[in-house]
């Protein structure tokens, strides 16, 4: 199976904390790096976390909270320093470019390579970036300003060939592109060998959903059905939900009700509030509902279509 696995960089909320950093998450699909937030610290977890600066190209930024993206700055210099000569894509809610760019103008006057902003609309659903693997689509969430999360999809692969089936029929390697994508084999005696026969299902296409800080919504169940992986902010426990009312935030228990009510296979809950000295309130809250739960926390990296299981 190819690599689609998540990096948790940082899961605390905006009030710093010695156990947490702020949130920010990396995911590799086949090799290649996409970071979903980029919370201050985030360079030096990417380096705990044994990832490759070079194979990042592409920084998908929720909304424009500082504990989200106060980062930036910071990578982007390193990267400077690296001498990196390949563009880094940011896609992100309207306003980082006129914020950001000032800041890159006088740190950065003598850049090596080039950042390029992709800046979209929240109120919306929207296809943002594809490529041959993966495509990612944003969420519309509800914070106190306009923020979304994203969900990233794998393309379906083509089927498997049967290696012996296509010895034992003489298949041309011309033809077996046309046999990966579905075409049936005609023999040179006009012998119509089936697809099924010559190929093997490739494995199901993964997907994996981030909701960053947002109010419960319920109606994301439509959007979120039947993910691999769900991350959802879980920054308080029910007995304060209250405050997450007051602050737009979601609770443990919420989120596990959304994923039930959506079906996933299983869910990670992070953007803990600094309030937790112990976040087990939070993970028991949370699998009462759902028990295919876990808490993220740093350096945490997980494969995306896993079960989590109760210890």
């Amino acid at each position: 199976m190819e690599k689609f696995e998540l990096h948790i960089l940082g899961c605390g909320s905006a009030l710093p904390t010695t156990r947490h950093f702020p949130t920010s998450q990396v995911l590799n699909v086949r090799d290649k790096l996409y970071m979903i937030d980029c919370g201050e610290g985030a360079q030096l977890q990417f380096r705990k976390s044994r990832l490759k600066f070079s194979r990042l190209n592409h920084i998908f930024i929720s909304h424009l909270h500082g504990d989200h993206c106060f980062g930036l700055l910071g990578l982007i210099s390193t990267l400077n320093l690296l001498g990196r000569t390949a563009e880094l894509h940011i896609y992100s809610p309207v306003g980082l470019e006129q914020l950001l760019q000032p800041m890159l103008d006088f740190f950065n006057h003598q850049m090596t390579y080039k950042v390029i902003f992709h800046e979209f609309e929240t109120k919306d659903s929207l296809l943002i970036y594809e490529d041959h693997s993966i495509t990612v689509t944003t969420i519309p969430l509800r914070h106190r300003m306009p923020c979304c999360g994203f969900i990233f999809a794998e393309k379906p692969r083509p089927s498997h060939i049967v290696r012996e089936m296509i010895d034992f029929y003489q298949v041309p390697l011309y033809e077996l592109n046309r046999i990966k994508n579905g075409a049936d084999y005609v023999t040179p005696d006009g012998e119509v060998i089936p697809n099924s026969r010559l190929t093997r299902p490739s494995d199901l296409p993964r997907r994996y959903a981030y909701c960053s800080d947002t109010c419960y919504l319920p109606h994301l169940v439509s959007q979120l059905k039947g993910v691999d992986l769900l991350f959802h902010e879980a920054t308080f426990v029910n007995a304060d939900a209250s405050r997450a009312k007051e602050t737009f935030h979601t609770t443990a228990g919420q989120a596990a009700q959304l994923a039930r009510d959506a079906e996933v296979k299983s869910l990670l809950i992070g953007h803990f509030s600094a309030r937790y000295e112990d976040e087990s309130c939070l993970l028991e809250e949370a699998r009462s509902v759902f028990p295919h739960t876990r808490l993220a926390q740093e350096t945490l990296c997980v494969q995306v279509g896993e079960t989590f299981f109760q210890a």
